[in-house]
């Protein structure tokens, strides 16, 4: 066990460190990006920051940790980067590195970069990598098992080697939890060898044999990225995608135009008044010569705005009914991708189907039966398949339980879920709210999780601008609570 007395302040818990601790839990893009701002907001030494992340890198998280070669970035590399002020930061480094000339089908014919997920990953820890030299970050290689409040106002952290860190200011950067299976396919399926409830794991898809026949549930960017993935390891049988909506990630019209439409101004009200703006805008836009992109181009860039207007019942609308429309308009596939899907789709070896499942069954053979219910009324139908894949997304509803230091921070009433339903409750400044309403100035919610005050927290773009809103609010408190004058501007 760690000595926790090195680890930890003085024994006399009110005595305030040389240095205030900031502690950040999850080293994935989101808590990278608040350490690294945060060690270039404030001036040398004046913090102590710690990024708890088992990983061996900081930065890669689930989304760009990964040797999945197919895996690749969604947007083009020039949209991408972990500094706002510099656009094709992301793209200077894969030019400089060697990482692009070792990977030529990054580059489409029209000139446009979507690299290798697990190279923006690579990114990312390069940029950390003289800040964790110098010792302006350091990063911990280990899970957080407990997080508690002192009575002196700071946070005790247990770490899962059994050492402990006090910390005057925590922020939360951990991602969302794995999908939630349907309970029917996980009840009937648990255990069966073809079976794959999360298709996040790593080398989840290594047991599906070149012939098998792949039924997919969910049609979003995880499912464009298992057919990519199957695809490049030579399968060749049938995969079959199904959703309720059947609606499947658009790819993208790399031609240059400018966001269209206005929607933060006048604000909508309502999600049905935001949906008709929407529709009216496309039609004008195509009327115009330009795409639907360019619309939600907008939207995106807008997001915030539009969703700070809604009332809180009109957002829990929007996500109930909207969010499946948006998601597959807004997270678009990389052209490598799309390619792949196409290519599959004129050669009969993959579909994409509207259709609820009504049963599953195991058969002989290992094989697995499931009954298909279309909707307006059409005939149901059957298939037989070998292997079973959820990407169905996460389980936003299970965000508390989700990790046992999260549990332990619901239960002591320092925790709730927001009023979406997306995350965790946080003010404007994405402090958390507690189980009495109350903001804890010194505890801090960073990305995904907190959409539902946010909004539009899954791009890139918006995590790092996010990230920066973060660690400028934590330099402002570590400034005071090192007594210095916050700098003049």
């Amino acid at each position: 066990m760690h000595d926790i007395i090195s680890m930890t302040t003085p024994s006399n818990t009110d005595q305030r460190p040389v240095r205030p601790v900031v502690a950040i839990i999850g080293g994935g893009f989101t808590g990278a990006a608040c350490a690294f701002h945060l060690a270039g907001t404030l001036p040398d030494g004046l913090a102590r920051i710690v990024v708890f992340e088992p990983r061996s890198m900081l930065g890669g998280g689930l989304a760009y940790d990964t040797a999945e070669q197919a895996h690749r970035i969604n947007v083009p590399a020039a949209l991408m980067s972990l500094v706002p002020d510099e656009g094709d930061h992301f793209q200077r480094w894969l030019e400089g590195s060697g990482v692009l000339a070792a990977d030529p089908d990054a580059v489409t014919p029209g000139g446009h970069v979507f690299a290798r997920r697990s190279a923006f990953g690579s990114y990312v820890a390069a940029s950390l990598a003289p800040l964790v030299e110098s010792g302006a970050i350091e990063h911990r290689r280990d899970p957080v098992r407990k997080v508690a409040a002192t009575r002196a106002g700071r946070w005790t952290i247990e770490a899962g080697d059994g050492g402990a860190l006090e910390a005057d200011i925590v922020v939360i950067a951990t991602t969302h939890p794995s999908p939630s299976p349907p309970s029917m396919v996980d009840r009937a399926l648990s255990g069966h060898a073809g079976y794959i409830p999360d298709a996040t794991v790593p080398r989840a898809l290594m047991d599906i044999g070149r012939d098998d026949r792949v039924l997919i549930i969910g049609m979003g960017l995880t499912a464009a990225d298992v057919i990519a993935t199957l695809d490049a390891g030579g399968h060749r049988g049938r995969i079959t995608a199904v959703s309720r909506r059947g609606l499947r990630s658009r790819g993208h019209n790399l031609s240059p135009q400018e966001p269209f439409g206005e929607f933060a101004d006048p604000p909508s009200r309502s999600a049905r008044a935001l949906l008709r703006r929407v529709r009216d805008s496309v039609a004008v836009a195509e009327a115009s010569g330009l795409s639907w992109h360019a619309v939600f181009d907008q939207l995106r860039k807008q997001g915030g705005d539009i969703w700070r207007a809604l009332p809180i019942v009109e957002r829990r609308r929007l996500v109930r009914y909207l969010r499946p429309f948006w998601d597959v308009h807004r997270f678009r596939i990389a052209p490598q991708v799309e390619a792949i899907i196409e290519r599959r789709l004129a050669a009969g070896t993959l579909s994409f189907h509207a259709a609820a499942i009504a049963g599953v069954k195991r058969s002989g053979g290992g094989a697995v039966s499931v009954d298909f219910r279309p909707p307006h009324g059409r005939q149901p139908f059957q298939e037989q398949y070998d292997s079973v894949v959820v990407t169905t997304g996460p389980a936003h509803g299970a965000v508390l339980s989700s990790q046992s230091f999260l549990k332990g921070l619901s239960d002591a009433g320092r925790l709730q879920p927001d009023a979406v339903g997306l995350g965790i409750a946080v003010d404007e400044q994405s402090r958390a709210i507690d189980a009495t309403g109350q903001v804890a100035d010194n505890l801090y919610i960073a990305g995904p999780l907190a959409r539902g005050t946010f909004g539009e927290l899954m791009g890139l773009p918006q995590v790092v601008n996010h990230a920066v809103l973060v660690s400028e609010s934590i330099a402002s408190r570590v400034r005071s609570l090192a007594s210095l004058p916050s700098p003049s501007r």
